[in-house]
């Protein structure tokens, strides 16, 4: 098949009316693929505690020492997702997806012949969690591209798969723990997680949406400033930035404690496997339902996005504090039913505030560095709690801390500016063109919605690069962005 020239590639698109998000057709194939890539991500790291008890055991290691499995490969998550939003503009979701799949069930299947912690440290912890890094992200900013109007809707039903599969992988993994021991259940989580490589190829670029700056030029000057915008260096001088990602590092350091230890808790004051197993099913249930109604609550517009966080923020942080008070069964699956509605509930407002706080056109670039500052909590909060688990010789102080990093995260984000106004202050002014990131052309829809127009499967290049690279214009090699 020959190629189009540049130039006529110039031409068609002057011929042809530029486009924005559908608002649905492929983008709910899209929704599909975060439902199974979030559950796969967070749904699996949240079940990870079956293994906690496993591991202490067959290692002889110390709870703390095993806690930073969990804690490395969340951090390392986070850690790397500015290199996964980056990567995802330059080359275009999909490649970048399907290569994240790929680490993730690599580094299980490494990790199921691991001799020595420090193994489980590199398999699980790093190896993994890079490929969390190149999926979570860029598939979140996939399906941001093709809704507008409905983009909350998609966004909550997509991460509904996480709390799916905290109630469905913690029974789950207890059996395969017990049918073929840890090295084969790893090695099928493994298979399991492969499967987002099939979530990375449904993902199809959208004709005209998506923007793409390239720039070629010698000035070193120019290349920096290419670097600097795009990973919005910038907003580290932005006061409410700084403020909301405090409270979100905070927020994490107790956050994933009780998907770390809640299992080896229950066993602790005297519960079976399997009735260990139930209360993070149950959590994982609670979790879909406080996701919903907290999207529900949103939609009202009765109370500002802020206002709602820190209610569920303030609230998980207090069920923390009651969980050593759950001494029987029934009182530890009402504490835990209560801790996941709130976790469900505060997750999406947690990203929803942040438009609010940076503006929607700087909201990709923010969202992938407060994930890279906010790592700092989920790489401590665990080790702590398992340290404060060796030095007392309960989970009593673990779930006290965890408590209280969420209020005091609370207390930090009523600090944020213009939150004591009712009103959501106006959104930060739109940058220039000039000045414009690669993120501002998936966030601007400056058009009526249209049907959307998808490429055809065989005309799709393999990357954006390539796609990219055959529409350079005498504008472009001079060195000034065009934005479709």
């Amino acid at each position: 098949m020959v190629m189009a020239t540049p130039q006529e590639k110039k031409e068609q698109q002057q011929s042809s009316p530029q486009v924005m998000a559908p608002d649905g057709g492929w983008g709910w194939v899209v929704v599909g693929a975060l439902f199974v890539a979030s559950a796969l991500v967070f749904g699996l790291i949240r079940s990870l505690g079956i293994f906690f008890v496993e591991f202490v055991q067959y290692f002889g290691e110390s709870a703390q020492a095993i806690s930073w499995i969990t804690s490395i490969g969340v951090a390392v998550q986070q850690l790397f997702s500015p290199i996964g939003t980056a990567a995802c503009n330059v080359y275009g979701a999909r490649p970048v997806v399907m290569l994240g799949g790929f680490l993730s069930g690599l580094g299980f299947i490494l990790a199921s012949q691991a001799t020595t912690l420090s193994h489980l440290y590199l398999t699980m912890g790093l190896i993994s969690g890079i490929g969390w890094a190149l999926v979570f992200t860029p598939i979140i900013a996939s399906v941001m591209q093709y809704f507008t109007t409905q983009r909350t809707l998609a966004m909550g039903l997509g991460f509904t798969g996480i709390g799916l599969a905290s109630f469905a992988f913690s029974p789950l993994f207890q059996y395969l723990v017990e049918v073929y021991a840890w090295r084969g259940a790893l090695l099928i989580l493994g298979g399991i997680s492969f499967n987002m490589i099939g979530c990375g190829a449904l993902i199809r670029p959208i004709a005209n949406t998506k923007a793409v700056v390239k720039a070629k030029t010698s000035s070193n000057h120019n290349k920096c400033s290419r670097i600097y915008e795009c990973f919005e260096i910038s907003l580290l001088s932005h006061r409410g930035f700084l403020t909301y990602t405090l409270a979100i590092t905070f927020f994490n350091a107790g956050y994933f404690i009780p998907y770390v230890h809640l299992v080896a808790h229950s066993r602790h004051i005297g519960f079976s496997e399997y009735q260990a197993a139930f209360v993070i099913s149950v959590t994982g249930v609670a979790d879909i339902v406080g996701r919903v109604v907290s999207g529900w609550a949103s939609d009202l517009g009765k109370m500002r996005m802020p206002h709602m966080l820190v209610v569920w923020t303030g609230l998980l942080g207090i069920f923390l504090l009651l969980i050593p008070f759950g001494v029987t069964y029934s009182g530890l699956l009402v504490v835990s039913v209560a801790y996941g509605f709130c976790a469900g509930a505060m997750t999406p407002l947690a990203f929803a505030v942040v438009p609010e706080i940076v503006g929607m056109e700087r909201m990709l670039g923010a969202l992938g560095l407060l994930q890279l500052l906010e790592s700092i909590g989920v790489l401590l909060g665990a080790p702590i709690s398992g340290w404060l688990k060796d030095y007392t010789g309960s989970y009593t102080a673990s779930f006290v801390v965890a408590g209280s990093f969420l209020v005091l995260g609370t207390l930090i984000t009523l600090t944020l500016p213009h939150f004591w106004s009712r009103t959501s202050p106006s959104a930060p002014s739109p940058k220039s063109s000039q000045d414009a990131s690669i993120e501002d052309g998936l966030m601007k829809q400056p058009l009526p919605s249209v049907p959307e127009k998808l490429y055809p499967l065989d005309d799709i290049p393999y990357s954006d690069k390539e796609w990219c690279d055959s529409r350079l214009t005498e504008e472009e090699m001079t060195g000034n962005a065009i934005i479709p």
